[in-house]
């Protein structure tokens, strides 16, 4: 049944556009708390990230909730995976997560996890769109829902990060910079580190309301990448706005994105004989050297579409425990229940620890192919199987890879842009065929 609202990963756009509104946001807390009230639920959960608008949506979806006859508990800023977290551990039926992760501070956006701390079930999602199109009503006023904050959010949080890893495992010794994004992991992150036993160096931890991913965290590494070069650090970590992807820098000042942590990851759980059905799930967009390096050790490459929800559903298809994006958005399914930016920092730290070895080190057992990707503005949508100049340009490019590369062509989900991607061996060569596919696809839009 087609979406009006939810899109692959909640509802998000623009502060002020709907249904980024405040109006709208009352209305959700309402049918949200309809759906779940009129199957027993009693308790929602509501966190946020650092942008100026949570406070406004936070608000109105708790006097939503409350006019729905649920009870709210209020987490106020905190990562995504920890309100996921939350969410089981307080025993609540679902829990609502404020944010727009990696976007500028105007967008934000809303996604729900359920009171296992996974995805909202897609009939409840379609049940609360059916909800917001009937007139909104208050229940009596002895059944309105109560709110109250929890003040030891942090702290639970911080102690289940830490038991993520062995109890006897310390990070004394290291010298970490941790890059918050000014978003929600600034107070929580570091003492994560910290309690730990490391060093630890914070950036992107004074957020103003504005400054959330601003030239700063997983999707702008370059600052940490300087400051682990200036204070002779051991590693760098970068989280995005809502905490739930990690991008990390060796001590060269080299990154080391979401491939190479999940091999890096993938490697210890082999080890350990701990990688559940010998399957590792990834996505369309995951660099071929991934694939070919879990190969050379036995280990099943299974490629998801874009996205962590596809991927969290592969992994259940797969009975896996390990998959993940180049973004840094990986799943451990053998530590929590979503993607989540500390817990895969800590994983491979441990594994630093335990092998006594450098990051980058551990990331040279894999080889990055090199990879182009170019987006092409379209106006219109375009069936790309259905274009024959696209079709037999691929054709023609793949005859000439000779399978030493790879292609893949595929409309965005969030921009009007048709995403050209080709990797291979050769670095001129990669180039020359996306900028060829590229030009072919422009023409045909």
């Amino acid at each position: 049944m087609p979406r009006k609202y939810f899109g692959t990963d909640g509802i998000r756009g623009r502060v002020g556009e709907h249904p980024i509104t405040a109006e709208f946001m009352l209305k959700l807390g309402w049918a949200t708390g309809r759906v779940l009230a009129s199957s027993g639920g009693d308790l929602v959960i509501i966190g946020k990230d650092t942008r100026i608008s949570g406070y406004m949506f936070e608000s109105a979806l708790e006097a939503g909730l409350s006019a729905a006859g649920v009870d709210i508990r209020l987490l106020g800023p905190m990562p995504t995976p920890a309100i996921a977290y939350l969410t089981r551990t307080l025993h609540a039926c679902a829990g609502i997560v404020i944010s727009a992760s990696h976007n500028p501070f105007a967008d934000n956006g809303i996604k729900f996890f359920s009171g296992e701390g996974t995805k909202l079930p897609d009939d409840i999602e379609q049940a609360i769109e059916a909800e917001l199109d009937r007139p909104m009503a208050t229940v009596d006023s002895a059944r309105l829902g109560k709110a109250e904050r929890v003040e030891d959010a942090a702290g639970r949080y911080i102690e289940f990060c830490k038991s993520t890893i062995p109890l006897s495992l310390s990070l004394k010794g290291l010298k970490i910079a941790v890059d918050c994004a000014n978003g929600a992991t600034y107070h929580v992150a570091p003492s994560v580190f910290d309690e730990l036993g490391a060093t630890v160096i914070a950036i992107g931890t004074e957020p103003d309301g504005q400054n959330i991913n601003r030239a700063c965290g997983s999707t702008h590494p370059e600052h940490l990448q300087k400051v682990v070069l200036e204070h002779g650090a051991d590693v760098g970590v970068a989280l995005d706005g809502d905490g739930d992807r990690v991008i990390m820098v060796d001590h060269k000042g080299e990154l080391v994105d979401g491939d190479e942590l999940l091999f890096i990851i993938a490697m210890s759980r082999l080890r350990a004989g701990a990688l559940n059905g010998g399957v590792v799930v990834g996505t369309l967009m995951s660099n071929l050297g991934l694939e070919h390096a879990l190969q050379s050790h036995n280990i099943v490459f299974d490629r998801a579409n874009v996205g962590d929800r596809y991927v969290l559903e592969r992994l259940k298809e797969n009975n896996s425990l390990l998959g993940g994006e180049s973004s840094g958005h990986i799943i451990c399914l053998d530590r929590t229940s979503t993607g989540d930016g500390i817990v895969s920092a800590l994983q491979v730290l441990a594994e630093m620890v335990q092998g006594d070895a450098s990051l980058h080190a551990l990331k040279s057992g894999m080889k990055k192919y090199p990879q182009r990707m170019i987006n092409v503005p379209v106006s219109r949508p375009i069936d790309l199987d259905a274009t024959p100049s696209v079709q037999e340009a691929v054709r023609s490019a793949e005859a000439r890879l000779a399978g030493r590369g790879r292609i893949l062509l595929r409309p965005s989900g969030t921009e009007p842009v048709v995403r050209v991607m080709v990797e291979g061996e050769d670095e001129r060569q990669v180039t020359r065929e996306a900028d060829q596919l590229a030009s072919t696809v422009a023409a045909a839009v």
